[in-house]
């Protein structure tokens, strides 16, 4: 985000930045339409009166076409993205949204079962007479 923009551009720069997190977690079709309507609120701030200002709209479109795989440059929109974002914790979330494929971290991969040793140390019902 541009360090000169005055407090509604900024929250509307970062509600265009939750909307695409939002639909990079869901896939819906209307999180990228809503997406997409952001987009064009934030594009209405440059002030064109004949609606000629589309960067956001296209870069949105772009954007959810990458997130969804679709796009021979998928990886370079992506980057190009999280470059723009300033917040390292939305930052992060996007990444994770987008990193599908990943496989799940060692700790968690190796994780014992929780129900494992559930019943140890508990007498049996036929112990008790119940």
């Amino acid at each position: 985000m541009r360090e000169n923009a005055t407090e509604p551009e900024s929250k509307l720069l970062r509600a265009w930045q939750l909307a695409v997190l939002r639909f990079a977690v869901t896939l819906d079709d209307d999180d990228r339409m809503h997406a997409l309507g952001v987009a064009g609120e934030v594009d209405r701030l440059g002030g064109a009166d004949d609606d000629a200002f589309h960067f956001f709209r296209r870069a949105t479109a772009e954007l959810c076409a990458a997130i969804s795989g679709r796009g021979a440059d998928r990886d370079d929109v992506i980057r190009r993205f999280l470059a723009q974002i300033d917040n390292v914790r939305l930052k992060r979330a996007i990444e994770a949204a987008i990193a599908r494929d990943c496989t799940p971290p060692k700790l968690v991969a190796n994780r014992v079962k929780p129900d494992a040793d559930l019943w140890r140390g508990l007498p049996s019902r036929r112990a008790t007479g119940a």
